[in-house]
């Protein structure tokens, strides 16, 4: 009972963490109510396989050989924080525009295979998805811990991670929220570049 308790804690852990506002979450919104569901989900997709990386490499202990070497996190910070400012950058961008663009003028929306692959970046190039599946490791895989432990945390976690990834899809590619992107497009796109472009700054400047 006790090791199901501790499974528990560990669920929770992840959904808190997940599921509070984060630059993939924001990302996944603004893609559900710029391009819709489809496209959403794809993004969610790719965040949630950045995600099961840093898991497999949490369990297998890479994860703590690379925040043993400070260049490593190092590195993944400033290039975690550029991609954050270049995403404010896009956002403020749109933002500035007067009106909606008329088709050709704007960039052409991406295709899923790039949607996937911004998902995992934005997940692989934050060095806190290290520390936070390095703690939650911890959390779950006490010494007495039962060998199905760490699949029970991996899949829990991979199951929950769509949940909440793919809730954010879903739910912010409703048509009301289209209308609402549609009406207050400048307004949404402007706070879309403050937070992008605070992340990255506050990533870029951060202790890891």
């Amino acid at each position: 009972m006790d090791h199901v308790n501790q499974l528990l804690i560990v669920y929770a852990a992840y959904v808190i963490a997940t599921a509070s506002p984060g630059p993939s979450n924001m990302a996944i919104m603004a893609v559900a109510m710029r391009q819709g569901r489809g496209p959403a989900l794809t993004l969610a997709l790719g965040v949630m396989t950045g995600s099961l990386i840093w898991a497999v490499l949490a369990a297998s202990g890479m994860s703590a050989f690379l925040a043993s070497y400070a260049h490593a996190l190092f590195a993944l910070k400033i290039v975690g924080g550029v991609y954050l400012l270049y995403l404010a950058f896009r956002a403020a961008r749109s933002a500035l525009r007067g009106q909606a663009p008329e088709a050709g003028l704007v960039d052409a929306p991406a295709s899923r295979r790039a949607l996937y692959r911004r998902g995992m970046l934005l997940h692989l190039t934050n060095p806190k998805a290290v520390l936070a599946w390095m703690a939650i490791m911890s959390l779950g895989l006490r010494p007495d811990a039962p060998a199905a432990t760490l699949q029970a945390i991996i899949l829990g976690c991979a199951g929950l991670g769509l949940i909440v990834f793919g809730g954010y899809a879903l739910v912010f590619s409703t048509a009301p929220m289209v209308r609402a992107y549609q009406k207050a497009r400048r307004g949404i796109e402007g706070v879309l570049a403050l937070f992008f472009g605070y992340a990255g700054l506050r990533l870029l400047m951060a202790r890891v």
